[in-house]
């Protein structure tokens, strides 16, 4: 079979990698640039006693810093109402464990949080064979005041603000897109229970005792820690995607 993607000799392929290496080193800038905007955010003081159920036990938002200065936090999709966590959460949080120890030793904790009780978030856990720290805000306001979890009135109104944007109505089934519909499946519930939860990432710093709030990123702002595109975006043929084809690891056949 011939492919159908340009072909051309060694020299062809190195005259456009040079052309290709200047974007990417443009983009390498432009990313530095972004990241320095992002630690020149003002920083917002957290003074909400907010509590949370651990491994360790009850705990509070100073708690989770586990005697570190700086807190990221990753918005896991798993309701309370939910069976199991959003796929696509899980696929992100395959990587977690490979960095925490990282992080840890240059006085950054990583910690998952969700709504869902602990002993749910412990028996899916147990299940993956992960070991990152993760955090039950059951009972807290956490995260509808981080705008990544909402009310069933909020989706009656259109009143979610995710994102930044507001919007957002309750789905009827005509509504609902597949992938939407599919990932609420294997959470064992429906599509309007499952959005009530979004995925995002949440960062903190601790300070004379005092906790800010830093960055907030929702939506595709997590695509840079979701490891398996940043591989699949250098392969040969990209994310080369036409729908949902990822699975939990353990839900993949045998190969």
């Amino acid at each position: 079979m011939i492919t159908t993607h340009t072909t051309g000799t060694r020299e062809e392929w190195l005259a456009a990698r040079l052309e290709l290496l200047a974007a990417e080193k443009a983009l390498t800038r432009q990313s530095d640039e972004l990241v320095r905007q992002r630690q020149a955010l003002p920083w917002v003081r957290v003074d909400k006693a907010y509590r949370f159920e651990t491994d360790a036990g009850s705990a509070s938002l100073p708690d989770l810093f586990k005697g570190r200065s700086q807190l990221l936090v990753y918005h896991f999709m798993f309701g309370p109402d939910y069976k199991a966590g959003c796929p696509s959460c899980s696929a992100i949080a395959d990587g977690f464990d490979g960095f925490v120890v990282h992080l840890a030793n240059h006085d950054v904790t990583l910690s998952a949080i969700s709504r869902a009780p602990l002993e749910k978030l412990r028996t899916y856990q147990r299940r993956m064979g992960w070991t990152f720290p993760w955090a039950s805000s059951a009972g807290s306001d956490f995260n509808f005041d981080f705008n990544i979890s909402f009310t069933e009135a909020q989706q009656r109104e259109g009143s979610i603000e995710y994102n930044y944007e507001r919007g957002g109505h309750a789905m009827d089934a005509t509504q609902v897109p597949e992938p939407v519909a599919q990932f609420a499946a294997t959470c064992g519930t429906d599509a309007a229970t499952y959005t009530r939860d979004r995925p995002g990432l949440s960062a903190f710093v601790l300070e004379d005792g005092v906790v800010y709030h830093t960055y907030s990123t929702y939506a595709r702002g997590v695509d840079g820690i979701w490891g398996m595109y940043q591989w699949l975006d250098r392969a040969p043929k990209g994310r080369n995607e036409t729908g949902v084809w990822w699975k939990r690891h353990d839900e993949y056949d045998k190969r």
